[in-house]
């Protein structure tokens, strides 16, 4: 048995045997158990001494407890929110419909649902597939200016890198220095193939050269000499 000791008016030690019994239910578990049930607490409010509802919830957390109260058959209920402090007792009018009295809540954690790794497969793989292609669209052996006939002519004919020539359609060839005339065509490859990969070549190198033309480098204005000061000879020197 747990005993205390305090100091009587004879400075004697006085041991105090501890009178609450082991096995008494606190008033947090017992109000934990019976939610949902119909009851009616006296509390030490002046304004509402006696609360007689549902009791829709208890912290033991915060010390808290809500009780629903109906003040109409057609009206919402009210919600009171008491500290179970102010609680002195408490009248358990009828049990909770589903569980028994004093029972603990049933458990209401969501089943965790199964994950579909097929299908996170496959827009993993979807991805890879896009990543590779994308890399593939660059060739780091080349210029800047390959790179950008490549980039003009994959938007409107399927064109593939080869070592560093550029293959249009899969039928012509663009060399170095990549121009209109380094274009060639592969046995069978019908003329206006070949002159259509052709124009579009020229194309697109009268569009970098228009380009260029437009970009202007400001010219930096001479700084002004600053011409030298006379003051004279130094008097007393």
């Amino acid at each position: 048995m747990a005993d205390s000791k305090r100091q009587n008016a004879g400075g004697k030690a006085v041991a105090t045997p501890n009178m609450v019994p082991s096995n008494m239910l606190s008033l947090e578990s017992a109000l934990v158990g019976v939610i949902g049930a119909r009851i009616r607490f006296q509390t030490t409010h002046p304004s509402q001494p006696n609360i007689e509802g549902t009791l829709f919830t208890a912290c033991p957390l915060t010390n808290l407890v809500a009780v629903a109260v109906l003040t109409s058959p057609t009206a919402p209920p009210v919600h009171h929110i008491l500290p179970i402090s102010s609680i002195q007792n408490f009248t358990l009018i009828s049990t909770p419909p589903t569980s028994n009295s004093f029972a603990s809540p049933p458990n209401t954690t969501p089943a965790i649902a199964s994950v579909q790794t097929a299908a996170l497969r496959a827009r993993a793989d979807a991805a890879v597939a896009r990543l590779k292609e994308a890399a593939s669209r660059k060739n780091k052996a080349v210029g800047k200016e390959a790179q950008d006939l490549f980039d003009g002519l994959s938007r409107t004919l399927p064109t593939r890198w080869d070592g560093n020539n550029i293959v249009v359609m899969d039928s012509v060839v663009v060399s170095a220095p990549y121009r209109g005339e380094d274009c060639r065509a592969g046995n069978g490859v019908p003329v206006h193939t070949l002159n259509r990969v052709r124009k579009v070549v020229d194309n697109e190198r009268k569009r970098f050269a228009d380009r260029e033309r437009k970009v202007v480098v400001p010219a930096v204005p001479a700084v002004p000499a600053i011409p030298a000061v006379h003051t004279g000879p130094r008097k007393g020197g």
